[in-house]
């Protein structure tokens, strides 16, 4: 066991909230800031209500940036985007509980191809579903707004959200895996310390948070930095364990 450092929380801006329309510029951009990964959201419009990136936009952009790219599906065909991720090249892959029927058949498809493997809850779906598949887990991605209606501003991240990483991450502890909690939904300035104290370790950025309008991108970050190390002392000081 080892203290956890602001560096170790992962930071995931997600590329719908860049400018598509310069979306080579966009992402050079958050290397020069530097940022963990790449969220990018493949979404088939069936499952929600949005479809912002297709997949030979993907291809493309994999061929300009050396960043992860952290591929979050939300379908009600898993394995055929699955297939189409791992052919890309990416770092992590996470599909949604919800739709699936064999689930571990398709969290071995990834960690077949040395993938970090993902399942991903909507906020309203009970961490109970992960009972068998959390030993096989790199990661659990927490909804913590209905997935796909964020351009709606209304929608606002669910009041139990820090209570349900709370739960998960003493599930992690009790199974004794290494399992990261993602979250994503409103990860804000905001909920960023309760969320990191809660157990949360990669964090899915947008609109409310490294885009936030009013300032740059270094100056969010920074800001950002600030409330992760908050959490991360409250963490300490609350006795939740702080595994790397």
């Amino acid at each position: 066991m080892s203290k956890r450092t602001v560096a170790d929380v992962v930071l995931s801006p997600s590329l719908m909230c860049t400018d598509l329309l310069s979306l080579s510029d966009s992402v050079r951009e958050l290397e020069e800031i530097g940022v963990d990964a790449l969220h990018i959201d493949l979404i088939d419009s069936t499952f929600s209500p949005s479809m912002p990136l297709g997949l030979e936009v993907i291809r493309q952009l994999r061929e300009k940036t050396n960043l992860d790219f952290d591929i979050h599906i939300m379908s009600m065909n898993n394995e055929w985007f699955i297939k189409q991720a791992l052919d890309i090249g990416v770092r992590r892959v996470s599909f949604h509980y919800e739709t699936s029927l064999h689930p571990d058949r398709l969290v071995n498809l990834i960690k077949k191809q040395k993938v970090e493997a993902g399942i991903a809850l909507n906020p309203a779906t009970s961490l109970r579903s992960l009972d068998y598949l959390l030993p096989s887990l790199d990661y659990v991605l927490l909804m913590l707004i209905n997935p796909g209606f964020a351009s709606n501003k209304d929608e606002q991240q669910v009041p139990y959200a820090e209570d349900k990483v709370r739960h998960l991450h003493a599930r992690i502890a009790e199974a004794g895996t290494h399992t990261a909690i993602q979250v994503d939904g409103r990860v804000s300035f905001a909920t960023i310390p309760g969320l990191v104290a809660a157990g949360a370790s990669n964090l899915v950025l947008g609109s409310t948070g490294l885009f936030f309008r009013g300032a740059t991108l270094m100056e969010n970050k920074s800001q950002l930095n600030e409330k992760i190390a908050a959490g991360l002392a409250q963490r300490a000081k609350g006795g939740v364990a702080c595994e790397l």
